[in-house]
C-alpha cells in the first residue's frame, strides 16, 4: 500500500477518537462515576469485592467509606497470590502480566498487575490518543510516512508459575499491534535486549539507516541515544541524520532540565515536543495542545481518580477527594482504581491541576521524593524551575542533580545539600548559587520564610559533579535505560553520600 494511502488511512481513523473524547471533555465527573460502577460491578465476585462489600456500594460516598487507601505493601500479599496463577483475587478476569518496577528509591522490586483489560484500553488505547491529538493539531504532518523511533526499558521478560513479568515496555513490545509494530524502529528483538550499552549502540546502527519522522521515550536516556547517533554518523544536526523528524512524545521524568539540550540537537522552530504522562500502573494524562505544557487527564481509560492535597498527606487530618472537588494550582496525591484490580492505590506521583475546565495537569513531583524537613516543602517542579533559571542567567546547562538536607546539628543551621552535573558549567559556582537561590525563594513561599534572614535555612551547598557521575551511579546499581530515573529530592541522605564517595 502506498505510504501517502497509509498516512490517510490512518488519519482519518485516528481522528474519530475526538469525538469519543468529547464525552469526558463535556461530563468529566458524570464519566467518571460511571466508570467507577463499572469497575465495583465486575469485580464484586472476586476476594477483594466480597471483602469490602462491593456488591452494597451504589456510590462514591459508600466506597470511600468502605474501601481502605492502600500502597504496594498492602496489596503485595495479593499480587503475590495471583503472580502464582491464583485468579478472581483482585480483579475477575485472569491477570497473566505483572510490570517488573523498582523507581528510583528501592531496590526491592515491585510487580503491577496489567490486565488485559489496562493493555487494550489504557496503554493501547492511549497510544492512539496520542496520535490522534497530534493529528488533529497537525493536519500537515506526515507521521506515517516514516517510522517512531522508540527507545523502551532494557529487560527481558521472565516466566513464573504461568505468569510473565518484566519491564512495562517489553510486556507493551511482546502484545504490540501489528500496526504499532510496522510503523515503529528499532525491531523488537533490539527492543527487548537486556545489555543497555550494547543495545544503544544497536539502535544506533538499525535507526541511522531508517527514516524516523518521531522519537519516543524517556528524556535522558533518548538524549544519550541521539549523541550517539552524531558520534556514529559525523553528523552536526539530527535533521541531516533523519530530514522528516518532527515531533518527540516524551514522559517519565521531567523535561524542564533537558530543554535547552534537546533545542540545539533538534534546531528546526517547527519540531513539536509532545509531553505523556504513564506509569507501570497505568496511562494517565497527554498534551493535547501544540506548544503547551499541560496534560490531558484522560478519564476513560478504566481508572478512577481520587486526590490527597499534599498539605495533609501523612497527617492526621489527610484528606482524600475526587475530581469534582480538586482546585488549581494545589499541589494534590494521586489515588487510582483500576481495570486492573488496584483499589485505591498510592501510585507516589504528585499533580497540580492547571485547569478545570477541562481537567489539564501537570506532574510536580513524587510524594517521596521532595525535602520538607525544615518546613519547607521543597518539589522537583520548584527544583527544575529554579535550576533552569539560574542556568539561563549563567549561560550554562545542567544534565543531571540530586538533593539531600543538611540536618541541623547544635546551634548550627539546616541547609540543602546539591550535586549537579553540568553540561557546561557555569564560571562562577558562587554567582550561580545565589542565583539558583533567589529563584527557589521566588518560586516557594515556605523556602523563603525558611531562608529569610537565614532563620532555619542556610544557603544551599553545592558540589559540582564529574563527568558521568550519575551515569556511572545508574550503572553501578544495575538502572541503567528504560524507566530508571536519578533520584532528585529525599529527605535522606543516602543517595547524596554514595554519589559524593562516587564523586571523588
Amino acid at each position: 500500500m502506498p505510504i501517502p494511502l497509509v498516512h490517510s488511512i490512518a488519519s482519518w481513523f485516528l481522528k474519530k477518537r475526538i469525538h469519543q473524547m468529547e464525552l469526558f471533555l463535556k461530563y468529566p465527573n458524570e464519566v467518571q462515576h460511571e466508570l467507577l460502577h463499572q469497575l465495583i460491578d465486575k469485580a464484586k465476585d472476586t476476594e477483594i469485592g466480597k471483602k469490602y462489600g462491593f456488591h452494597e456500594l451504589k456510590n462514591y460516598d459508600k466506597f470511600a467509606k468502605r474501601v481502605p487507601i492502600s500502597s504496594y505493601e498492602n496489596v503485595q500479599p495479593f499480587i503475590e497470590r495471583s503472580r502464582k496463577g491464583e485468579n478472581n483475587i483482585l480483579w475477575p478476569t485472569p491477570i497473566k502480566w505483572f510490570a517488573q518496577s523498582s523507581g528510583t528509591t528501592n531496590a526491592r522490586s515491585k510487580y503491577i498487575p496489567v490486565s488485559s483489560e489496562s493493555l487494550e484500553d489504557c496503554h493501547y488505547a492511549a497510544s492512539k490518543d496520542l496520535l490522534c491529538m497530534y493529528l488533529n493539531n497537525n493536519e500537515d504532518s506526515q507521521l506515517f510516512s516514516g517510522k517512531g523511533l522508540r527507545l523502551g526499558g532494557s529487560k527481558e521478560l521472565y516466566e513464573n508459575n504461568g505468569t510473565v513479568y518484566g519491564d512495562l515496555s517489553a510486556i507493551l513490545i511482546d502484545n504490540m499491534p501489528f500496526w504499532a509494530e510496522l510503523s515503529s524502529t528499532p525491531n523488537s528483538d533490539i527492543s527487548l535486549m537486556s545489555d543497555w550499552e550494547v543495545k544503544m549502540q544497536a539502535i544506533v546502527d538499525e535507526t541511522i539507516q531508517t527514516n524516523v519522522t518521531s522519537l519516543a521515550g524517556v528524556p535522558s536516556w533518548m538524549l544519550v541515544l541521539l549523541n550517539n547517533v552524531l558520534e556514529t554518523t559525523g553528523k552536526e544536526s539530527l535533521f541531516e541524520v533523519w530530514p522528516n523528524l518532527e515531533v518527540y512524545f516524551h514522559g517519565g521524568v521531567s523535561f524542564e532540565p533537558y530543554v535547552d539540550q534537546y533545542k540545539q540537537l533538534l534546531p528546526k522552530n517547527s519540531f513539536k515536543y509532545y509531553e505523556i504522562y504513564n506509569a507501570s500502573e497505568g496511562f494517565f494524562a497527554i498534551q493535547d495542545q501544540n506548544n503547551s505544557k499541560d496534560l490531558l487527564l484522560m478519564l476513560d481509560y478504566g481508572i478512577f481518580y481520587e486526590f490527597i492535597p499534599m498539605n495533609t498527606y501523612g497527617t492526621a487530618s489527610q484528606k482524600i477527594i475526587p475530581l469534582a472537588e480538586v482546585e488549581v494550582n494545589k499541589n494534590y496525591a494521586v489515588v487510582i482504581t483500576t481495570n486492573a484490580g488496584l483499589w485505591r492505590y498510592k501510585i507516589g506521583d504528585t499533580v497540580r491541576f492547571t485547569s478545570i475546565s477541562p481537567y489539564r495537569i501537570r506532574v510536580s513531583g513524587r510524594t517521596k521524593h521532595h525535602i520538607n524537613v525544615f518546613g519547607e516543602e521543597l518539589i522537583i517542579e520548584n527544583a527544575d524551575v529554579a535550576l533552569g533559571i539560574a542556568a539561563k542567567e549563567t549561560y550554562s546547562e545542567i544534565k543531571d542533580y540530586t538533593a539531600a538536607p543538611i540536618f541541623m546539628k547544635g546551634k548550627e543551621k539546616g541547609a540543602h545539600e546539591w550535586i549537579i552535573e553540568f553540561k557546561n558549567a557555569p564560571k562562577n559556582i558562587e554567582d550561580f548559587n545565589i542565583k539558583f537561590d533567589n529563584a527557589l525563594r521566588a518560586v516557594n513561599s515556605d523556602y523563603d520564610a525558611k531562608r529569610f534572614n537565614n532563620t532555619t535555612l542556610n544557603a544551599p551547598v553545592i558540589h559540582i559533579a564529574r563527568k558521568h557521575l550519575f551515569y556511572d551511579w545508574l550503572k553501578e546499581n544495575n538502572k541503567l535505560g528504560g524507566q530508571h530515573k536519578v533520584p532528585r529530592l529525599s529527605n535522606k541522605r543516602d543517595f547524596v553520600e554514595e554519589l559524593s564517595k562516587l564523586n571523588k
